[in-house]
């Protein structure tokens, strides 16, 4: 910002800011957003959206619900100005026409939305924002149209191109270890000591993506094992107690734990680059690794089972994984695609279900989400583009030998 914005900037946070300290606005949102939406400078636009996003900081849940509904009905698209501006452009493609046109078929609020970026600092209060939005507007037609602003947006300033991958190791910064252990939401780290387990050891490796506007706020992160084999239960690879393999005498590096840590990015994918980047990564730096695999939970299995009427077969392995394989490639949601979330993720990331364990997390979530069961998907780097174009075109579920037999022997059961 150049030293005459930001004196202006200062004159107009002084007027857009009330007498009781700082964040406290006393003017309502809509005025604040009509005059962000009017100004054309600099220091008087960053004073306003500084402003709003103050105000909104200091809000209850009622008032954000309030802001978010005046975005939704007060600053959408005008169905008459789009229809005019569509017929103008059919009657001849002009830089006027394709520019009136775009101009009318964007909301106003993306551009407002746009605005308040501009504060430095205020794309980390833009992604809280789409978290109360998420949070708040469940069920509402008009918020779920909001959000697509908000994704749409949060997509072009988090795309890959932008995100940083960094190893998190036991010597990162303490305050980036203690979003490691609140964010963790696949195996919960319950103290330093177990924190450093999973960090220290020369068979354990954490990377997580961090955006430029986020330095300190890990985006997503994923914690891999090297070991030697494919292994079949998380307890064992979790053990604080097991033998510590040397990184050169590894040829498997395990991804048991991916964990999303930003609400307000939700159904933004960073994973997949994430895995991939990750294993190509590990591939350059370790040359023994020969096998890129998940240990992965399998969350929507036990309800499944209960909704179509199967038993657990108890004392039964074989037929515990054999139900798993045929839930993992049948069950599909309405739009054709794997009832399993998990399975959707690595799927749509090119992996292959490769293996089903039984008794392979006998924690209490373990056992209640899906008996115990857990799944190794494949990372195979010379087929997840094919895998992945398969799935994209036709929802293909690419699955070994081993899981292919499991189903056909489940079906045959059932029949």
């Amino acid at each position: 910002m150049s030293l005459l914005g930001g004196l202006l900037s200062t004159v107009f946070e002084r007027r857009y800011r009330g007498d009781k300290g700082a964040g406290q606005v006393s003017r309502p949102f809509a005025d604040l957003t009509v005059d962000l939406m009017r100004t054309t400078g600099e220091g008087t636009g960053i004073a306003v959206a500084r402003a709003i996003l103050d105000k909104f900081a200091a809000s209850d849940d009622d008032e954000k619900l309030a802001f978010f509904r005046h975005l939704a009905e007060d600053l959408t698209i005008s169905p008459e100005d789009v229809r005019t501006a569509l017929d103008a452009y059919e009657q001849g493609q002009t830089k006027a026409s394709y520019r009136a046109f775009m101009t009318a078929a964007e909301p106003p609020r993306q551009e407002l939305i746009r605005r308040l970026n501009q504060v430095p600092g205020a794309t980390r209060q833009l992604v809280a924002m789409r978290a109360d939005l998420l949070r708040l507007g469940r069920d509402e037609a008009a918020l779920d149209a909001l959000d697509l602003d908000f994704r749409h947006l949060l997509s072009s300033w988090f795309n890959r191109g932008f995100l940083v991958l960094m190893p998190i190791t036991w010597e990162s910064p303490a305050h980036i270890l203690e979003k490691i252990i609140a964010y963790e939401a696949v195996h919960a780290i319950d103290s330093w000591g177990a924190l450093r387990a999973r960090l220290e050891p020369a068979d354990r490796r954490c990377f997580a993506f961090f955006h430029p506007a986020m330095p300190d706020e890990p985006l997503i992160f994923v914690e891999v094992a090297l070991t030697g084999g494919i292994p079949g239960s998380v307890q064992g690879v979790l053990s604080e107690d097991r033998p510590v393999l040397e990184a050169e005498g590894a040829d498997t590096a395990v991804f048991y734990s991916i964990s999303n840590c930003q609400a307000g990015l939700a159904s933004i994918s960073f994973g997949n680059s994430l895995i991939k980047q990750v294993a190509a990564d590990l591939s350059t730096a370790l040359p023994n690794l020969k096998t890129f695999v998940t240990l992965s939970p399998i969350p929507g299995f036990a309800a499944w089972l209960q909704e179509v009427g199967y038993d657990v077969p108890a004392g039964d392995p074989a037929r515990l994984t054999g139900l798993t394989a045929l839930y993992l490639t049948t069950a599909k949601r309405p739009d054709g695609l794997p009832r399993d979330p998990v399975a959707r993720f690595h799927l749509g990331n090119g992996a292959e279900v490769h293996r089903l364990h039984a008794n392979a997390d006998v924690s209490p979530k373990g056992m209640q989400q899906s008996h115990g069961v857990m799944v190794n998907y494949l990372y195979d780097l010379s087929r997840v583009s094919q895998n992945h174009e398969r799935y994209a075109a036709s929802s293909e579920i690419a699955a070994s030998p081993e899981i292919r037999a499991l189903t056909i022997a489940a079906e045959k059961a059932k029949a």
